[in-house]
């Protein structure tokens, strides 16, 4: 069954109200549609932990470096709701850029610190955009919990600092990445490579694995580093925007984990900006 479809912020809290008056709980899936099987595991945990779910869809321009990659982002709302019909999940919210963004709109939230390194480094501007959506989506919706995926792992850490620095009262809760049968991670953007470009996006977590294994050995990240670039470009990689190993909170840039760590990654590929990462 095709969950409603909700298009404006008054009639989704009418909504939310009265479930929160009937002592539910209220799970929030904030996407950007192109829904993939990564996203649907988000869907099914907020399924198995709360009462209510709701799966927002917005493209948001203010998250977009470039107005080319934003018009050339996949949008499926058809498809998407099909697709979580089998979830029966209780509203998927749809709102239009006027909606989110009414004229005279002024107001921005910025998360300093985690936002200077990896892609916020690379991508100026989007982590503002991403903290302002954020922020208005867990406020739109009233979530007791919203639940994204750990490939964009920087994103949950910013995500997580905005709603204990604004005390917004929602528990961000973070979920393991999920990969094709190659280890690529499922994303959106995998739909705009060719087949020849797709074939090759597994060269991206193999060199994550490969560096793990040297790290496992006591090598140092920066001495292992050359040699993972060298194979993403042999495997057509255009340019490695970073691959480095970070503090899994703060995101501080190691030689070794010698604490809870990650491997993260940005690189093109025939046109695409694809990321991931692993912890180590």
């Amino acid at each position: 069954m095709i969950a409603p479809i909700v298009r404006s912020v008054a009639e989704l809290r009418a909504m939310t109200t009265a479930w929160h008056r009937a002592g539910e709980t209220v799970g929030a899936v904030p996407t950007m549609g192109a829904l993939h099987d990564g996203h649907l595991s988000l869907v099914a945990a907020a399924k198995e932990r709360c009462d209510r779910v709701i799966v927002t869809i917005f493209v948001n321009p203010k998250q977009f470096n470039s107005p080319e990659d934003y018009e050339n982002y996949p949008r499926t709302e058809h498809d998407d709701a099909a697709k979580l019909a089998r979830f029966a999940v209780d509203a998927i919210f749809v709102p239009d850029g006027d909606e989110m963004y009414p004229q005279g709109f002024a107001t921005g939230v910025s998360v300093m610190g985690l936002t200077d390194v990896l892609c916020g480094a690379h991508r100026p501007g989007h982590f503002d955009g991403v903290a302002t959506v954020v922020t208005k989506l867990l406020l739109q919706t009233s979530a007791d919990q919203a639940f994204f995926g750990e490939k964009d792992w920087q994103q949950v850490q910013v995500v997580r600092r905005l709603v204990a620095d604004l005390n917004i009262p929602c528990e961000i809760v973070g979920c393991p990445t999920i990969r094709e049968i190659d280890g690529l991670a499922m994303s959106s953007r995998n739909l705009l490579l060719s087949d020849r470009s797709r074939g090759r996006a597994a060269a991206l977590h193999e060199a994550l694995e490969d560096m793990a294994e040297g790290l496992r050995t006591g090598q140092a990240a920066s001495d292992l580093r050359p040699k993972a670039e060298e194979r993403l470009t042999a495997a057509g990689f255009t340019k490695v925007e970073y691959l480095d190993l970070r503090a899994n909170e703060d995101l501080s840039l190691l030689e070794r984990p010698d604490r809870p760590a990650r491997l993260l990654v940005a690189a093109w590929l025939a046109g695409v900006r694809l990321i991931d990462n692993i912890g180590v």
